[in-house]
C-alpha cells in the first residue's frame, strides 16, 4: 500500500503538484467501519509523517479538522450516562436514525490533541468537515488556538442544494443541523420547491461564510463543490469575492498555505 502512495506522490512531483490533502479516508462501499490495510498506514498522522520524511518540504500539506468531533466518535447521548455539559449541548446532533448523539468533551479533547499532532508532524493548513452551525466552527477555532494550534483553519462549506443530498450527507457525517434550519429544509423538500431550496442553500452558504469571516476565525474558505461550481460562484458574488479572472498557475500558489485561498480571502 505504501508503494501505491509513493507512486502517487512521485506522480504529483512530476506533474508539478505542490499541495496534498492528507486524509485517512472513508471505509470502502459496503463496509461499516474503516480498517487499516495490511502494510498500509493506520491514520492520517502516519501519512503526514511519511510525506515529510520522504519528500521534505516539497509539498504543502493540509489535514482534516472536525468541529463537531470525528463521526467515528460521535455516539448516542444515552451511552454517556450523565447530563450533557454546555459545550456538548452546542455540538449535539441527531443521526440518520433519529438518535440524539454527541462527541463527548473527553473525546473532543483527544480529537484536538490528535489534530495538533498532525500539525506538529508537518500539516500546514486545516480543512474542516462540513457544518451548518457557524458558532460550532468559531468555538472549534478558539479551542484549537488555546492548545497551540496556529495553522490556518479553513471552514468546509458544503452548499445545501437538494433535500436528498442534504439528508444523506448530514446523516453520513452526523452533522449538527440547528432546529430552525431543519424546519426550513423540511418545508422545501417537495420536488416543486427544488429551485427555492437551491436559492435558500446559496443564501445560507453566504450567511455562514459572512459570519465565520466576520468573527476572524476563518482565514479563507474551502468549498466542497461536488461539481456544482455555479452555486459556489453564487455565494462568492453575495460575498463580493468573485474574481473576474482567476489564474490557477503555479505562480499564484502559496505552497505554505496549501491552497489558493488568496483568491477568496477577505482583505
Amino acid at each position: 500500500v505504501t508503494e501505491k502512495v509513493d507512486q502517487g506522490l512521485r506522480g504529483a512531483v512530476l506533474g508539478g503538484v505542490r499541495n496534498i490533502c492528507a486524509l485517512r479516508g472513508d471505509p470502502p462501499l459496503g463496509q461499516e467501519k474503516w480498517e487499516a490495510t495490511e502494510g498500509g498506514f493506520n491514520c492520517a498522522l502516519d501519512l503526514v509523517k511519511h510525506i515529510r520524511k520522504e519528500y521534505g518540504d516539497h509539498f504543502g500539506i493540509s489535514v482534516a479538522g472536525y468541529p463537531e468531533g470525528h463521526p467515528d466518535i460521535i455516539k448516542p447521548i444515552s451511552e454517556l450516562g450523565r447530563e450533557l455539559t454546555a459545550s456538548e449541548k452546542s455540538r449535539s446532533t441527531v443521526d440518520k436514525d433519529g438518535v440524539e448523539c454527541v462527541c463527548s468533551d473527553e473525546d473532543y479533547k483527544k480529537e484536538l490533541a490528535y489534530l495538533k499532532e498532525k500539525i506538529d508532524a508537518g500539516g500546514e493548513v486545516i480543512l474542516t468537515q462540513l457544518f451548518y452551525d457557524a458558532d460550532v466552527f468559531i468555538q472549534f477555532v478558539k479551542d484549537c488556538r488555546a492548545i497551540g494550534i496556529n495553522a490556518p483553519i479553513l471552514p468546509g462549506i458544503m452548499i445545501l442544494m437538494t433535500y436528498g443530498g442534504f439528508k444523506r450527507m448530514t446523516g453520513f457525517c452526523k452533522t449538527r443541523v440547528p432546529a430552525d434550519l431543519a424546519k426550513k429544509v423540511e418545508e422545501m423538500k417537495d420536488e416543486e420547491q427544488k429551485e427555492q431550496l437551491k436559492e435558500f442553500g446559496i443564501q445560507l452558504g453566504a450567511d455562514i461564510c459572512k459570519k465565520v469571516l466576520a468573527s476572524g476565525a476563518a482565514q479563507g474558505l474551502h468549498f466542497y463543490t461536488l461539481n456544482l461550481e455555479n452555486s459556489v460562484y453564487g455565494i462568492l458574488e453575495k460575498l463580493g469575492l468573485k474574481a473576474t479572472d482567476v489564474s490557477a498557475g503555479a505562480e499564484n500558489e502559496n505552497t505554505f498555505q496549501g491552497t489558493l485561498i488568496n483568491t477568496v480571502i477577505a482583505k
